[in-house]
C-alpha cells in the first residue's frame, strides 16, 4: 500500500471563552474571513468559529471551539504551543508591527525562525501566535486574502504557517511526525522565549515550506500544559481524498496506532490520534469543502448545520449566544 505524502496543514482548532470577542479579534483585527459558523459536532451546544482565506481553503483555517467557563491556559509541555501565519513578505511584517500597537495586541520585535522573518504576539485571550514571511517560500501555496476584509491584500494573512510543539519527550513526538507520518526532520533552530533559549527542530512534508512545517522543542523542565481559553486543542493536516484517507486508517491500524476511525464532519472526513505525548492530531481531507451548503458571498453569515444535525437546529440556536457579525 503506497501512501501519498502529508500535504501540509489542514487546520489547526483552538478554544474561546467568548465569541463574540473572537470573532472582533481575528476578523476586525486579524483580517481573517469567518468562513463557517457551526458548531461542535460532538456538543452542539457550543459554537465552532473557521477563520480562512477569502475561499475557506484547506490549509488556511484556524477554527476556535467556544467553551464558555474556559479557564486561563497554564503554559507547559506536551502542548500545542504557537500557530503560525503567513504574510507575504517580510514589509508586511513592518505593517503589522505599526497596527499591533494601534489594537493594544501584546507583540515581540521581529525575530527570526529557521531563516524566516517571524513576528510573535498573543490574541486578547493568551492565544500564541506568530506571524511569518513568505518572502522566500518555495513551497505549498498561500491561499487569497479575504478581499472585504480591513487588512490591506498585501499585507493580509494566506494561511497557516508552521505550527510549534512543545514536548517532554522529543524522540517519541519525532517518531509520530517522521516514521508514522513520514515527515522529514529538516534542521533547527535556536529560539529565545523570556531570556531562556530552547532548540526547535523542523520537520516537513509534502512541498515543504511555511504551509507544511511542523517544529517541535523539548522543554521536560517544564510542567504539563493545562489548557483552557487561549490553548489549542489538535493541529489537521491534509490529505486529498476519502480514498486516500482510509489507506490511512489501515495504516494507522497496521502499526497498532489507536485512533477514532474516520470520522464524518460533512465539510471533511477525519481520523484522530495522539502521540506519546499526548498531542492530539487529525487527519482531514480537502474536500468537500465549505462551499456545498453555502455561497462563497454567504460564507459564515448564517448559523450552518450538518445535514445530521439539521433536525435540531431550534434547539441547538435556542442554546447559543447570538453572533453579531454585521
Amino acid at each position: 500500500m503506497k501512501l501519498k505524502p502529508i500535504l501540509g496543514h489542514h487546520h489547526v482548532s483552538a478554544i474561546t471563552a467568548n465569541a463574540q470577542k473572537n470573532y472582533h479579534f481575528y476578523t476586525e483585527i486579524l483580517g481573517l474571513r469567518l468562513v463557517k459558523k457551526t458548531v461542535n459536532q460532538d456538543d452542539p451546544s457550543m459554537y465552532h468559529l473557521f477563520y480562512a482565506d477569502n475561499f475557506g481553503s484547506p490549509g488556511t483555517d484556524l477554527t476556535f471551539f467556544e467553551i464558555k467557563n474556559a479557564g486561563r491556559t497554564y503554559p507547559g509541555h506536551n502542548s500545542i504551543s504557537q500557530t503560525g501565519l503567513r504574510v507575504r513578505d517580510d514589509d508586511a511584517l513592518l505593517y503589522w508591527k505599526e497596527r499591533f500597537v494601534q489594537y493594544g495586541v501584546k507583540c515581540e520585535e521581529r525575530s527570526e525562525h529557521a531563516g524566516r522573518k517571524v513576528l510573535v504576539f498573543e490574541d486578547h485571550e493568551g492565544q500564541r501566535l506568530s506571524l511569518v514571511s513568505d518572502e522566500n517560500n518555495l513551497g505549498v501555496s498561500g491561499g487569497q486574502p479575504w478581499e472585504h476584509g480591513p487588512v490591506p491584500v498585501e499585507h493580509a494573512i494566506i494561511g497557516l504557517g508552521p505550527v510549534l510543539l512543545t514536548v517532554r519527550n522529543l524522540k517519541d513526538t519525532a517518531f509520530m511526525l517522521t516514521d508514522v507520518l513520514h515527515y522529514k526532520e529538516n534542521g533547527n533552530y535556536t529560539s529565545i522565549k523570556e531570556g531562556h533559549s530552547s532548540i526547535c527542530y523542523v520537520f516537513t512534508t509534502g512541498e515543504g515550506g511555511t504551509g507544511a512545517e511542523i517544529h517541535v522543542e523539548e522543554l521536560a523542565d517544564l510542567p504539563k500544559e493545562r489548557p483552557g481559553r487561549g490553548s489549542v486543542h489538535h493541529v489537521a493536516i491534509r490529505v486529498e481524498d476519502e480514498d486516500e484517507l482510509n489507506k490511512w486508517a489501515e495504516h494507522l491500524k497496521q502499526l497498532r496506532i489507536a485512533n477514532s476511525g474516520i470520522v464524518e464532519r460533512y465539510y471533511f472526513k477525519s481520523i484522530y490520534f495522539r502521540d506519546e505525548n499526548r498531542i492530539l492530531f487529525e487527519l482531514a481531507t480537502d474536500g468537500p469543502g465549505f462551499l456545498q451548503d453555502e455561497h462563497i458571498d454567504t460564507l459564515g453569515e448564517n448559523l450552518a448545520l450538518p445535514p445530521y444535525l439539521e433536525s435540531r437546529r431550534e434547539e441547538i440556536e435556542a442554546n447559543l449566544t447570538p453572533l453579531e457579525t454585521d
